[in-house]
């Protein structure tokens, strides 16, 4: 099997060598494409107003100055012999569940593989309240990762799907098991906007997700982890909502 890891962390994040650890125990034919640095909240975006540069830091190891499409992308266009058997993307150092899903670049890599119709699954790591920064400890992921993966090896993902795996705040073997859970959501009205001054004398803004209320319901992503299981969640990419589609039609009748 032939798998190509991305992330949206960059290049050098601890949480690449993780995935690395994980992809380890299920191929030896691994390919690295992820970006030069750190592309967190990238979502979707794809570089259109400046050129990509590709570097090459070793064999089957490889770095874009662009976002997790790009990567994911230019692995497919120019690095890689022939298209991957599996994408994995991560593992993200903080979670994606619910409504962070449409910000995440590390599930947006996965939708990228998604639309190419190779299948595709975003990790990520929950963060416990008491780390911050480079502190952050991959426990749950290390140990969890490949006993989520080898069941799904085999498995036939449906067109234009992907799947989000998340992590519980745990060390590994206080983590409790596995729920498929469908995505939660969240209550962005009580996200935080920090504004403050810089030393020139001008102010300045800074978007946080501190301090969101999750707005937990059953089944979903966001209780499984807070209950100490990993969450596995199948996502697709086709956003029609149906149940609208007969009711805004009948507005356009003639």
């Amino acid at each position: 099997m032939r798998i190509l890891l991305t992330n949206d962390d960059g290049i050098n994040a601890p949480g690449l060598y993780v995935l690395e650890k994980i992809a380890a125990q299920l191929s030896d034919d691994i390919w690295i494409c992820a970006p030069s640095e750190e592309q967190s909240g990238a979502g979707h975006s794809l570089t259109l107003n400046r050129p990509v540069r590709l570097r090459e830091h070793a064999p089957r190891r490889f770095s874009v100055t662009g976002t997790p499409t790009d990567s994911v992308t230019m692995a497919l266009r120019k690095v890689m012999p022939g298209k991957p058997d599996l994408i994995l993307s991560g593992v993200n150092r903080g979670a994606n569940l619910g409504d962070d899903i449409t910000y995440s670049g590390t599930v947006s890599a996965a939708m990228e593989g998604a639309m190419a119709g190779i299948p595709a699954i975003a990790l990520s790591q929950l963060i416990a309240r008491n780390d911050s920064g480079h502190d952050v400890s991959f426990s749950a992921a290390e140990e969890w990762g490949a006993k989520v993966l080898k069941p799904l090896m085999d498995a036939e993902f449906a067109p234009r799907t992907l799947l989000n795996v998340n992590f519980p705040a745990l060390p590994g073997k206080d983590v409790k098991g596995v729920r498929v859970v469908r995505q939660g959501f969240h209550d962005y009205a009580r996200g935080t906007l920090i504004e403050s001054v810089d030393p020139r004398g001008f102010p300045y803004f800074w978007f946080g997700l501190q301090g969101i209320e999750h707005t937990i319901g059953a089944n979903t992503d966001l209780e499984a982890t807070s209950e100490g299981f990993v969450s596995v969640t199948p996502l697709q990419l086709d956003l029609t909502h149906e149940a609208s589609l007969a009711a805004l039609a009948q507005r356009f009748e003639a």
